[in-house]
């Protein structure tokens, strides 16, 4: 016959083992599931209208806030403080949530100036990933190298995010050049814009 099995005591420490195992489980479970996305650049790349759009197309919001909102507009979610809002900056990182194909999305809006660098550099060590955020028109600047350099040390996985094609810019073919000049590594383009400025499609 085969053996019967025997249910642990409550208080036992054999039910205790079991009651830490499950937790081990599910919270392993738990942070498997999560992803934290960092954003980084220069001032005025636009990190916080790339965090805009990340939170809308992933249904957290349902309209898209402006970093310098006028009137009835809706203000950016991530500059919640009065100085930001009123300075049209970051001032502190920011964790905004979404779900996503079954993975919470952590996105972290980071502050582009120099002044609050620090607060960027301790959110990169949080960081599973990083979306290094480039100006079409300016190309790579001087914030943007630094923060490219932190998130190498830490080996985060990047890729690139080109912004403000709808204004007169740089063609991908230098803003490439020059990220594969500068920082050694190679680009896979997964996206090509067609046209720029007022051709921008």
């Amino acid at each position: 016959a085969a053996p019967s099995a025997t249910a642990a005591a409550p208080g036992s420490a054999t039910a205790r083992h079991i009651r830490r195992v499950a937790m081990d489980v599910a919270l392993a479970d738990e942070v498997e599931r999560r992803r934290n996305l960092a954003i980084i650049s220069h001032p005025d790349a636009g990190k916080t209208t790339l965090t805009e759009k990340l939170l809308l197309y992933g249904g957290a919001i349902s309209q898209a806030g402006a970093v310098k909102a006028k009137g009835e507009q809706r203000r950016a979610t991530s500059d919640f403080m009065e100085l930001e809002q009123q300075r049209g900056i970051s001032i502190s990182s920011t964790v905004l949530s979404y779900e996503y194909d079954g993975k919470q999305v952590n996105v972290l809006d980071t502050p582009g100036h120099q002044d609050f660098s620090e607060d960027t550099y301790r959110t990169l060590a949080a960081a599973d990933n990083a979306v290094m955020l480039v100006d079409a028109a300016k190309g790579l600047e001087p914030q943007t190298r630094k923060l490219f350099e932190v998130a190498r040390l830490r080996r985060l996985p990047l890729f690139t995010f080109v912004n403000k094609l709808d204004r007169p810019s740089l063609s991908p073919y230098e803003l490439i050049d020059q990220i594969e000049a500068e920082f050694g590594i190679s680009c896979c383009p997964l996206l090509w814009p067609v046209g720029s400025g007022d051709r921008f499609r």
